[in-house]
């Protein structure tokens, strides 16, 4: 009676304010990423425009940030609890979504992610990653007494990414599948599964995954035309200049970038590397970018502004009316860090390539939207706890 109670009482939060420094934080780090966006596309714009309009790709980003925007406030102002009752419906899409991606994406640099929409293309992964975490933090309130077990807490609650984690290699989709799954993972200790329980089953389940991997890789020959390119990547983060003109090209130009931008970096607008060098300087490498024209104290800008979202949404999880806004919470906050720590981890050559794209900065008018409609929730959520 009491939940059913709080439940009817959603109302009066929306007279709660919204948590203003996320809000600020998120419109800082929106205009930011469209300045710097702009920047970086230019050349790239240029080149593709018959009329060398170097506004193309701006003028798309800014058109979804203000649909994002409208869309985040209007979230904001919606009870959160309402997607707890098609928690398993965010599952079933999730599966529906990949398999589409399958049948019908279009194909792209050896990879079948995206799905055309005719005015624009959309990335099916991209609304994946929150309907999976709607369906964790449905699941695990419902099975809260579970949790703590290995086998009704850990192994069948992993068990429904394998499907998730089987479409996403097809794509293939490595980087989206190593952010779902740290995502949920994070959400499953945080909901009570032992810790311990997930350090010894990542080093069996890796060591199988591995071994199996390996024998499929070498015996195989779809296996290894398919995933080559995950050998091939390993390789040039080992030497980058091993073949400096070919698969390494991307990185090197990337740390050129970086070592060239120096303290306080050569001024906005002014990188060299963004002309034509950099093969993606407005979607995967832009913090390459920003490092050469904002420098060092560029980039510890943009990484503060980051953790005050991190630590915001931390503080709205902590704050949450109940178990699956908490859950949601922390799952939006870890997805957002961890896309940002991988993406800086690859501009920077401290890991082999993934493709991920830096939240708020990177070029994708769907993806940043989805990103903003998230926001919406966390700044529903705090609405909600602000009563507490």
């Amino acid at each position: 009676m009491a939940e059913k109670r709080k439940i009817k009482g959603f109302s009066s939060f929306l007279n709660n304010p919204v948590d203003f420094t996320l809000v600020i934080t998120v419109l800082l780090l929106l205009s930011l990423g469209l300045v710097m966006l702009l920047s970086a596309s230019a050349p790239k714009s240029m080149q593709e425009s018959a009329d060398g309009n170097s506004y193309t790709y701006f003028a798309r980003q800014l058109f979804f940030a203000v649909a994002g925007i409208i869309a985040m406030l209007g979230i904001s102002r919606f009870d959160y609890r309402f997607f707890q009752k098609f928690y398993k419906l965010a599952y079933v899409a999730s599966i529906v979504l990949l398999i589409m991606v399958l049948l019908i994406g279009t194909e792209s640099h050896g990879a079948k992610r995206w799905i055309n929409l005719g005015f624009t293309t959309f990335q099916p992964s991209e609304l994946v990653k929150i309907c999976m975490i709607i369906f964790y933090a449905g699941i695990l309130v419902k099975n809260r007494d579970d949790l703590g077990k290995f086998g009704k807490g850990l192994v069948k609650h992993v068990l429904f990414l394998v499907p998730i984690i089987i479409l996403l290699a097809l794509e293939p989709h490595i980087s989206t599948t190593m952010v779902i799954v740290i995502t949920c993972c994070v959400m499953l200790i945080m909901a009570g599964c032992k810790f311990w329980q997930f350090v010894l089953s990542g080093i069996v389940a890796g060591g199988v995954g591995g071994t199996v991997a390996t024998i499929l890789y070498f015996t195989n020959d779809w296996f290894q035309e398919k995933f080559q390119y995950i050998v091939t990547r390993f390789i040039t983060f080992l030497d980058p200049w091993q073949n400096a003109t070919g698969d390494g090209w991307q990185v090197i130009q990337s740390l050129y970038a970086i070592g060239s931008g120096g303290l306080f970096g050569v001024g906005l607008g002014e990188s060299k590397q963004k002309y034509l060098y950099l093969p993606e300087p407005h979607n995967d490498f832009i913090f390459s970018v920003i490092a050469e024209e904002l420098g060092f104290v560029g980039c510890m800008v943009v990484f503060i502004l980051f953790a005050i979202f991190i630590w915001r949404g931390i503080l709205i999880a902590m704050k949450a009316p109940d178990m699956f806004g908490s859950l949601v919470a922390i799952g939006i906050t870890t997805l957002v860090g961890i896309q940002v720590i991988i993406n800086v981890a690859v501009v920077t050559s401290s890991m082999p390539a993934t493709g991920m794209q830096l939240p708020f900065f990177s070029y994708g008018g769907t993806a940043l939207f989805l990103l903003l409609c998230e926001v919406g929730v966390l700044l529903s959520i705090s609405r909600a706890g602000a009563s507490k």
